[in-house]
C-alpha cells in the first residue's frame, strides 16, 4: 500500500479513526514517501498536514486557532507566564519553580509533550503543534477532571487516550480491517472496526472541552479558570460546540462553498466571539446641561463574561464629547478600578485582602463579571455644557494593567490593545 492511500485513510479521522502502532518515535520528512509512513507511530505523532489532504478547510481553520498556538513557543501571553512560573520552554527537565513538580500547564498547552513528561517543546513537531488534530480526536472517554481521591487530572489526563485510533462525531472508527461477517452490535470498544456509542456522544458534548476548560485551581486551591462551574450555574441547554464550533460556510480549493464545523474554535482572542457575547443598550435623558445615562448590559453566554484566564477583563466607558469630538466628561479618569469599580468587570484574586498575581492568590476578592445570562443596569449622571455626543463602549482586554506593566515589553501590540465589544451612541443638537 502506497503512502497516498494511507494518508487518505488518515484523512477520515474527523469521521472515525484507525489503528496505528504503540511505539513513540519522531516523524521525519522521508516518512511521507515510505511504504508504511506510520509504521512504529502512535496516532499522537500524526501531523496535522496529513489531515489537510482531505480536510483542507478544517486544517486552515485550525492553523489560525489558539489551539494551534497553545504552547509557550507560540502564545506570547502563555510564554510570559510560563517563563515566570516555570522557565524556558526550550529546555528539558524544567519544573514548576515553587512546587518543583512537572508543569501542569503542559497537560493542556502541549499535551503530547505532557504524555511523555517532556518540557523541551521544540524537540519534536508533535510537541510544538500544541492542541493538534489528533489530540482531541484520540479521546475515547472523558474520565472527569478529578480523581476518586479529589485531586485534579487536567488536560489529556482527564481522558482515556487512544494511541491506536482516532475518532469523530459520527462514532464510526475506520480501520484497516473489515467488520467480520456475522458481527452483531454492540461491538466491544477495543475491537478494530466501526464503533457506535460513547465516541459519538463525547464529540457532541461539553465533555470534549472540559478537560482543559472546566476548572483550574492554583496551588492554594483558588480557582483561576472556572468556565465549567459557570456553565453549570447558568443551566444552559446548549453545548460548547454550538457557539465555538458552529457550522460555517467556506470556499474550498475548487471554488465550491462547503459547510464545516468551525475549527478556529474562537474564544477570548477572537473579535467575533467578543462582540457576540454581550448586548449593550443606552438611554440618555437631557435637561439643559444635565444628563442622566441608563445603560443595560446583557450577557448572552451560558458562562461568565469574560471567562477563562483571570487576566481577562472588560471596562464600561461612558463619555460625553462636543460636536467636534473633544472629551468633556468621562466616568473615570485613568482606570475604573479606583474611580468607578462598577464599570470594571473582573474576577479579582488576592492575598490578605490585596490584589496579587493569580498563582499567588489565596482568595477571591471580588467577581464583578457578568454572570451567565445576567442583565445588569448601570446609571450615570453628569453636568457638562456643549455636549454633542454621548457614547458608551464596552472595552474588552486580555490583560489587566498590572500584568501589562509587568510583561508589556515582551508582548505584541495585538494582545495589549483593547477591543470594542459593544457600543451605543446618541447625538444632540447644540
Amino acid at each position: 500500500m502506497r503512502s497516498r492511500s494511507l494518508v487518505l485513510t488518515l484523512a477520515l479521522v474527523l469521521i472515525g479513526g484507525f489503528p496505528a502502532h504503540s511505539a513513540y518515535a519522531a516523524r521525519t520528512t522521508a516518512d511521507d514517501e515510505a511504504e508504511e509512513p506510520f509504521q512504529g507511530r502512535t496516532v499522537q505523532y500524526y501531523r496535522p498536514e496529513a489531515c489537510k489532504k482531505c480536510h483542507e478547510e478544517i486544517y486552515n481553520q485550525w492553523k489560525s486557532s489558539m489551539h494551534a498556538k497553545s504552547t509557550a513557543l507560540k502564545d506570547p501571553i502563555h510564554e510570559a507566564m510560563y517563563q515566570m512560573e516555570v522557565g524556558s520552554p526550550t529546555e528539558e527537565g524544567v519544573k514548576h519553580k515553587k512546587s518543583q513538580t512537572y508543569p501542569v500547564c503542559l497537560q493542556c498547552h502541549a499535551p503530547v509533550a505532557a504524555m511523555e513528561k517532556k518540557t523541551k517543546l521544540d524537540e519534536k513537531e508533535a510537541y510544538s503543534n500544541g492542541v493538534g488534530c489528533v489530540v482531541c480526536h484520540s479521546f475515547a472517554h472523558f474520565k472527569g477532571i478529578k480523581k476518586p481521591d479529589g485531586k485534579y487530572q487536567l488536560g489529556q489526563l482527564a481522558y482515556q487516550v487512544d494511541t491506536e485510533q482516532l475518532y469523530g462525531p459520527s462514532g464510526i472508527s475506520y480501520t484497516k480491517k473489515r467488520v467480520p461477517k456475522g458481527s452483531t452490535w454492540p461491538i466491544p470498544v477495543n475491537h478494530p472496526q466501526p464503533i457506535k456509542g460513547s465516541k459519538a456522544s463525547l464529540f457532541k458534548s461539553n465533555d470534549l472541552c472540559m478537560g482543559c476548560h472546566d476548572q483550574r485551581n492554583n496551588p492554594k486551591e483558588v480557582p483561576l479558570c472556572m468556565t465549567g462551574p459557570e456553565y453549570e450555574k447558568g443551566k444552559a441547554f446548549i453545548n460548547c460546540q454550538a457557539c465555538h464550533m458552529a457550522p460555517t460556510e467556506v470556499v474550498n480549493k475548487d471554488g465550491e462553498k462547503v459547510k464545516v464545523f468551525d475549527h478556529t474554535m474562537a474564544g477570548g482572542h477572537h473579535d467575533k466571539m467578543i462582540t457576540q457575547g454581550v448586548a449593550l443598550s443606552m438611554d440618555v435623558k437631557r435637561e439643559g446641561d444635565n444628563f442622566k445615562v441608563d445603560i443595560t448590559l446583557r450577557n448572552r453566554l451560558p458562562h461568565a463574561y469574560p471567562t477563562g484566564a483571570p487576566f481577562r477583563n472588560a471596562i464600561v466607558r461612558v463619555a460625553a464629547y462636543d460636536k467636534d469630538g473633544k472629551l468633556l466628561w468621562q466616568n473615570y479618569e485613568k482606570h475604573p478600578s479606583k474611580d468607578d469599580p462598577k464599570a470594571f468587570l473582573l474576577l479579582a484574586l488576592g492575598k490578605d485582602g490585596k490584589p496579587v498575581m493569580p498563582p499567588e492568590a489565596t482568595e477571591i476578592l471580588n467577581d464583578s463579571r457578568l454572570q451567565p445570562d445576567e442583565t445588569r443596569a448601570l446609571e450615570y449622571s453628569f453636568t457638562a455644557a456643549g455636549v454633542g455626543i454621548v457614547r458608551t463602549e464596552l472595552l474588552y482586554h486580555l490583560l489587566t494593567p498590572p500584568v501589562l506593566e509587568m510583561f508589556g515589553d515582551k508582548l505584541p501590540e495585538e494582545v495589549k490593545k483593547a477591543r470594542v465589544a459593544a457600543s451605543a451612541e446618541e447625538r444632540f443638537e447644540s
